[in-house]
């Protein structure tokens, strides 16, 4: 199918007979993902409509080369880890397809990029290679043509001092960072912005911090940026899209993603509304990689279509993964 199509989703009706078709492409051209079906006794032909489609584990990306062309594999994404873990690998044939998502995922969301200065403290996805998240800001930094959007990686004095300037200065700021960064930056200075300003964090304490509850981190940053809301940004190595939320941690998608929820001791299954599960994802945008995703995070729905992330799964509780040995 054109990807096109995809980006131009208006409906459920939509959104169900692409990934029905992207069902079919997958299953015929991606080994691993056929395989896994087949192992659950889930044949092409018995795939009749969305919720017959199953879920590859993401754990998969960590160990199988996930493609569903036979393109060449322009970028590699991997995902963070501490030493000695194995990481994740997003093999990416068409990274116009990343960009498609991203950019207008953003503006779904956020309206033109060039209304916004964005300031990225993002220290410990920069210091190593592979990271989607940095290749998508330092296109939204482009995008903005500001010359004071940019990057920061250990300078938080520096970061506060232009934040300073710019509130002074009444600019729209779009100030986006990893948890234990924008903490360390608001207690070590103090930098009163207003509603104005979107500070959106991408979580993870990265080994940095203590893990705290969302509650507890978004207190903190509002109180120390003296603001009345904090934005979050869901998005992962396995992913090219993003969900967003504005305030209180309530996550939406754009018109090509969607969230279920899948029963924790029956991974074939799936919950209903404000039933806490395992996120599946299904991200039309990974059209040459693998769309349907059962990730390790756990959360919930809701009737309005949001939803929230919970916590993770710990490795004992993964039921339904491990089907194939490989």
């Amino acid at each position: 199918m054109h990807v096109d199509t995809i980006f131009s989703i208006q409906n459920d009706t939509d959104f169900e007979r692409s990934a029905l078709r992207i069902f079919n492409y997958q299953y015929a051209n991606n080994i691993t993902y056929q395989r896994f079906c087949n192992l659950l006794g889930i044949a092409k032909t018995s795939v009749k409509c969305i919720n017959d489609i199953p879920y590859l584990p993401i754990q998969f990306f960590k160990q199988e080369r996930i493609v569903s062309t036979r393109a060449s594999i322009h970028k590699i994404f991997t995902s963070s880890g501490t030493t000695g873990n194995v990481t994740s690998k997003h093999y990416v044939s068409d990274l116009t397809v990343y960009e498609r998502s991203f950019r207008k995922g953003f503006q779904h969301f956020y309206g033109n990029i060039s209304d916004y200065i964005i300031l990225a403290l993002l220290p410990s996805y920069l210091e190593r290679d592979g990271s989607s998240l940095v290749y998508m800001v330092e296109k939204l930094i482009n995008d903005s043509n500001h010359p004071q959007s940019g990057f920061y990686l250990h300078d938080i004095k520096k970061l506060a001092e232009t934040l300073r300037q710019l509130i002074a200065q009444g600019k729209k700021i779009l100030l986006l960072g990893v948890s234990f960064a924008l903490l360390d930056l608001v207690e070590s200075y103090d930098v009163q912005l207003n509603d104005t300003s979107i500070i959106m964090e991408t979580g993870g304490m990265k080994g940095r911090r203590k893990e705290m509850i969302r509650e507890e981190l978004h207190k903190l940053l509002k109180n120390g940026f003296g603001v009345s809301q904090i934005h979050s940004e869901y998005g992962m190595t396995e992913l090219l899209s993003q969900a967003y939320s504005i305030n209180d941690g309530l996550f939406y998608c754009p018109p090509w993603m969607k969230i279920s929820i899948r029963n924790p001791e029956d991974a074939l299954s799936q919950l209903g509304v404000n039933k806490t599960g395992g996120i599946n994802i299904i991200d039309l945008a990974n059209i040459n990689s693998c769309s349907f995703i059962a990730t390790q995070d756990l959360g919930k729905i809701y009737t309005n279509g949001s939803f929230e992330i919970i916590g993770r799964f710990d490795h004992s509780d993964i039921r339904g993964c491990n089907l194939m040995t490989l």
